[in-house]
């Protein structure tokens, strides 16, 4: 089967595109691309005043299955995705069971092909049953189909442990993507220590948290020649120590989420649970350090950490609710909205840290770009078009968004994923 799209703005920050051009797709790949295509045979799809972008990937989701269905599973979450303009999404690996060993990705891999909206590529854990004291199977995990590895929000404490994860999985041509914490010097925390957590009398989490394990991992990735990916970049301090660990040519990546790109602790009026997420909203000078970040190239993509809880989870006091909120479905309208713009940075900037730096980042040589050959993974979006953001009508189960209310310019229009449209849907 065949399609074209026609009319449409290509912006490939992969090759440097920016044009009105059309895409021919045949089958699950891109066939051709040109000012003019001929192809009376195929089918038509019109992206007049629209942008298509290479396919959107998020490097950061929790989907919940196996053993949290009650929050997401991967029907939900990859529906949520294609809504949102993701055409692949990596599964982190806090699942019940984690997400420690090749039987398990396995089961994932499986579900997520009878089920699944979008691509679906399983991170695995660092250490067996995300404890930090032993550690899995990284080539039975690889051979098995994951694309990294992370213990996601429980950062491995011992050094020894973590420099042995850092060399094995340098060995076997690998990813460790980090959640930076130190255990000791955030324990009990809810909130940054800032501000509102004075006037909230909430206990905090200081950016030395933070900033201590970032400085520790590169030291270790440094040492090893190894590749290490920072999650979820939140200080300043920590921007500063990735940006100088590049500048000594060291393998190092980092992601930002959107909500620490446009929210910062003062969003925190009261005790609202929607705006509990870990790292904590941070600092106004640690927003502005983030979005420089973004500007220069120190933070190479964005991506949304979506955290599912149910309702009743949620509504627990401050200090007993979990950590997270739900971002798949709102990423991409409020880095329009918010960044682009505002002019802070390029449509072509924000596209790159969605497709091209992911899908480098991970070594998907067939995603993220826009050319003959490659996935016809695509993410059709209008930058104009405006609309309120309702978490009733998400696909997602998760309602804890702290943008219920916002009105926001730009939304994704449609999304492709191996040459078939899985959004809008189709009944």
């Amino acid at each position: 089967m065949k399609t074209l799209i026609r009319g449409g703005r290509i912006i490939d920050p992969a090759s440097g595109t920016d044009a009105l051009l059309e895409i021919l797709i045949d089958g699950s790949r891109i066939a051709a691309i040109a000012p003019r295509i001929d192809a009376p045979e195929a089918s038509i799809i019109d992206a007049s005043r629209l942008v298509v972008a290479p396919g959107f990937i998020d490097m950061h989701v929790h989907l919940r299955e196996p053993g949290q269905e009650y929050k997401e599973t991967i029907a939900t979450g990859t529906r949520a995705a294609a809504a949102g303009g993701f055409t692949s999404v990596c599964a982190m690996p806090n699942t019940s069971p984690p997400n420690d060993r090749r039987g398990a990705t396995e089961e994932i891999l499986a579900r997520a092909a009878a089920t699944a909206a979008v691509n679906v590529f399983p991170i695995g854990a660092l250490t067996l049953g995300l404890r930090g004291l032993e550690p899995a199977d990284y080539r039975a995990q690889l051979e098995a189909g994951v694309v990294a590895f992370s213990d996601d929000g429980r950062c491995i404490q011992d050094a020894r442990i973590m420099r042995r994860a850092v060399e094995e999985i340098r060995a076997l041509g690998s990813l460790i993507t980090d959640h930076c914490e130190d255990a000791a010097l955030a324990a009990g925390g809810v909130v940054h220590a800032g501000e509102a957590a004075r006037r909230l009398n909430l206990r905090g989490i200081p950016a030395e948290a933070e900033e201590a394990m970032v400085r520790r991992d590169i030291d270790l990735a440094e040492s090893l020649d190894a590749r290490l990916h920072i999650a979820h970049l939140s200080t300043r301090g920590a921007v500063r120590l990735v940006r100088e660990a590049k500048g000594r040519g060291a393998k190092i990546t980092a992601e930002a989420t959107p909500h620490h790109l446009v929210l910062d602790d003062s969003a925190l009026t009261s005790p609202d649970t929607r705006f509990k997420v870990n790292p904590p909203l941070r600092s106004v000078e640690d927003v502005r350090a983030l979005v420089e970040a973004v500007r220069d190239g120190t933070i190479d993509a964005v991506a949304t950490d979506h955290a599912p809880h149910s309702p009743a989870e949620k509504a627990e006091p401050f200090d007993r609710a979990p950590f997270g909120m739900v971002g798949l479905e709102t990423a991409v309208a409020v880095l329009l909205d918010r960044l682009v713009h505002r002019g802070v940075i390029s449509l072509s900037r924000l596209v790159e840290m969605l497709s091209a730096g992911p899908a480098r980042i991970l070594g998907l040589t067939d995603k993220g770009r826009i050319a003959p050959g490659a996935d016809a993974d695509l993410t059709l979006f209008d930058p104009e078009s405006k609309f309120t953001v309702d978490a009733a009508a998400f696909q997602s189960k998760g309602r804890n968004t702290p943008f219920e209310g916002w009105r926001l310019k730009g939304r994704p229009a449609m999304t492709i994923v191996g040459g078939r449209v899985a959004f809008p849907f189709i009944p």
